[in-house]
Order: C-alpha cells, then structure tokens, then sequence
C-alpha cells in the first residue's frame, strides 16, 4: 500500500482513500427502513451518562437508528465525518505541535522564507529573516527556543496571517473558500523533516497537552495559548457507536494529516479514514512546501486544501471517488455523507451536505452558526462545547448581511438553497 504521505507529481497523486460507500437513496431509505421499533433497538446507543444539550442525544440517536446498517439496510455502509480540531478535541492539536516543536527547536531554517508559502509578502519574509537570522545554516534546527523574536514571528503569522509589526504576511489571490495562506503554510514550515519525525513531534505535544490540567496555558514568546488539549467523551462515544452501527467513520481535517492522524486513532480511527493535508515528499522522503490536490488542482502549493467547500471536495475525491472539478459540487443524495460534525465557518460545507444531520459544536462563527439556527432542513443539531463552553453571544449574527466567506474573500449575506437571506439569528446553544 502506497505511503499516503506521498503526492505524485502525476494523477496518481489523487489516489483515492479505502473505498467507503455510498448511502442509498431517499425512496429506497423509506421503503428499507425498519417498521417496527424492535429492529431499531438494535442499533448500538449512545451512552446515557454523557451528557448532550436539550435533546441532542435522541436527534443523533435517531440517525443512527434510521441510517445504520444494524437498522437492517442491505448494500452499502452509509458515511459519517467530523472535523477534528474543537470538534473531536478541546483544543487544537496543530497549534499543540507548532508549539511543541518551537519549545524544542524542531523548525529548519528555509533558503529563503518566500520559498515556503506562494502568497508570502515580502514584509514577512524580511520579518521572519530579522527575527530569525541567518547565522544558522540554511537546513539546520533554528534556536526557537530560546530565540523568543523568532518564535514570536512564525507562530504570529501561523495564527493571524500578520506580522509582530500588524503587516499582511500573505498576499496575492486565492479562493477564500478552497484555502487560506496560513493553514497551508503549517505543513510548509515542516518542510525538510521525514512524516515519521512530524509524527513523534505530535505524539510528545499529544503526550504533553493530554497530561496538563483543564484550563492551562503556555507561552510562546509574547503569545499566551492554551496548554491542554481533550478528546471530548461524547465525540468519542458519537465516534464509536457509529462504528458499531455499520457507519464508516472519517476525519476531515485541515491540519497536517501526520499530525492529525496522531490524534484521530484515540477515537478509533485509522489512517485510511483520515483526511488532511497531504504532502508532496521529495526523493528522500523529507517534505517539500508542496500537497496534494483535489477537484482537478495538481500538485500545489496550497492552493486546494481541505477548508470550507475544499473539505467537500476532499470527501468526495476520496470517499466517494468522484474526479476532476466535479468533486468541488454538492452531490446526489445517494453520494453524500449520512452525518457531519464541525465548529467553524471551515466546516460548513461538508457538514451541511449531511443528509441525516449536521452537528455543530458552538464556537461563535458566524457562517456556521447562522446554518444552524436558521436550520433550513430540520437537521441541524447545535452544541455548546463540552468542556468550557462559550457564554451567550451578545446581540446576533450578522447571518443577513455579513456571514458568508465570499470567494474573493470579505463577507456578504448567507442565502438559502431558494435563493432567500438568512435572516439574522441569536444565539441560543450555549
């Protein structure tokens, strides 16, 4: 079996994921679906003692009573997905490895640091080449550990796409919606390393942000970031009962896929049901500035990664094995997940393109929350965290005027399928 790490620089790259299958259709879901409340009892349940919002519990339940093959549905496994960082976890496991690796000098000085990023200005790359220096060789550890001006640099324009200075770190054009500079530019600082160095790099920030106490904190020279990461038990058990119902059970993220996979196997989760951003290796194995791509997008340097409608594409290409640009469109019924989970405007898409529920956890974003509330489709099932979960959001989202991330980038009003604004929401899962 190929190294998933590896994108070949022809179609091969594409290669898609195990095979998982397709959901049948709605006709065909009424007529197989159980007609009697014995056959539903046998569907593996979700676990009482775990505590959900309102009736959360039983709008999930009765998905994966309807949906699961334990149901009694004959042909194929029907698909559920989650986002991973804040959705499965408290906490985001990629920041947890940056950080890691700048507390132990595990980020290789580039040749030059425009090279790592195609939309890195140059203010960014003199900032980054003042902070950093250039006594160390070019392929050689920087000192990020004790040089907190360095440290303070990359991890600034990793968080804010800004330099300590406030200057724009990244410019040029991108679709807003297939990725943004500085997700992209994670696995683009890794560059240079072996996947199984990045891997035992997420393995020991794993090992250290489980072990820290709910509530901790770190620094990162002047940055203050959270020093704890957590499954959430209830994704866990959410995770584990799909499983046992017949569902395949996939992770989308748009961190790393080293370092999400990492994670995603405290959940029961392999690598071929993981998805993130793939890297291109060079002849040695090391990891290049380049990833794979999706929807017709070669070999790229960031241009199409799995965030926002890039998550849809990515299940597509590689769950239900659809090619070329068509990947990027919303499918038929029958080619579409079951159930979808996420917490941010970068979940949206493919969580909205659930047939049976959209789970969203409450972070306050706008786009997102927005779908959730106005709750078109009756399916839309809204969360606070589980573990310190936000207060009420004061006043509403602006759903009307100025939650959907346009493209071009910039934000305009969230219309329905008909065409319809979305009307402003207030927050009320909290």
């Amino acid at each position: 079996m190929r190294n998933r790490h590896v994108a070949a620089w022809t179609s091969a790259a594409a290669a898609a994921l195990m095979a998982a299958a397709t959901l049948t259709t709605p006709a065909a879901a009424a007529t197989s679906a159980p007609t009697t409340p014995t056959t539903a009892r046998h569907c593996p349940q979700l676990s009482q003692k775990l505590p959900w919002y309102g009736d959360n519990r039983a709008k999930l339940q009765r998905v994966i009573d309807e949906r699961g093959t334990c149901a009694g549905h004959r042909g194929p496994r029907p698909v559920a997905a989650f986002d991973w960082d804040n959705t499965v976890s408290k906490n985001d496991v990629t920041d947890a490895t940056i950080a890691w690796s700048l507390k132990h000098d595990k980020i290789l000085r580039p040749g030059r640091w425009k090279d790592t990023s195609r939309w890195m200005t140059d203010e960014a790359d003199r900032a980054l080449t003042a902070a950093c220096g250039t006594a160390v060789p070019v392929g050689a550890p920087l000192p990020t550990s004790t040089d907190t001006d360095c440290t303070d640099e990359i991890f600034n324009i990793r968080e804010s796409g800004k330099t300590m200075s406030g200057a724009a770190a990244f410019a040029g054009e991108w679709n807003h919606r297939h990725t943004v500079p500085q997700y992209a530019w994670v696995p683009q600082l890794f560059a240079g390393h072996t996947v199984p160095e990045l891997e035992s790099y997420a393995a020991a920030a794993r090992e250290e942000t489980l072990a820290a106490p709910v509530g901790a904190t770190q620094k990162l020279g002047t940055h203050t970031i959270p020093g704890y990461v957590r499954y959430y038990e209830q994704q866990r058990d959410l995770i584990r009962t799909l499983q046992r119902a017949g569902f395949d059970v996939y992770i989308v993220s748009a961190g790393s896929e080293p370092v999400t996979e990492a994670w995603s196997k405290g959940v029961g989760i392999d690598r071929a049901h993981t998805v993130a951003i793939r890297s291109v290796l060079d002849e040695r194995g090391r990891i290049t500035p380049y990833n794979e791509g999706c929807g017709g997008v070669p070999v790229n340097k960031g241009e199409a990664i799995p965030y926002i409608d890039g998550k849809r594409c990515w299940i597509n290409q590689d769950i239900f094995h659809i090619k070329g640009k068509a990947a990027w469109e919303k499918q038929r019924w029958d080619k579409r997940i079951a159930l979808g989970g996420g917490d941010a405007d970068t979940d949206v898409t493919f969580v909205g393109d659930a047939t049976g529920a959209h789970l969203v956890l409450n972070r306050n974003k706008n786009e997102i929350m927005c779908r959730a509330y106005d709750n078109a489709d009756g399916r839309w099932v809204a969360n606070p965290m589980f573990i310190e979960p936000l207060p009420r959001k004061s006043g509403t989202y602006p759903c009307s005027t100025a939650a959907w991330n346009r493209p071009e980038g910039g934000f305009g009003p969230l219309l329905r399928e008909d065409g319809s604004t979305v009307p402003d929401q207030a927050d009320s899962a909290y």
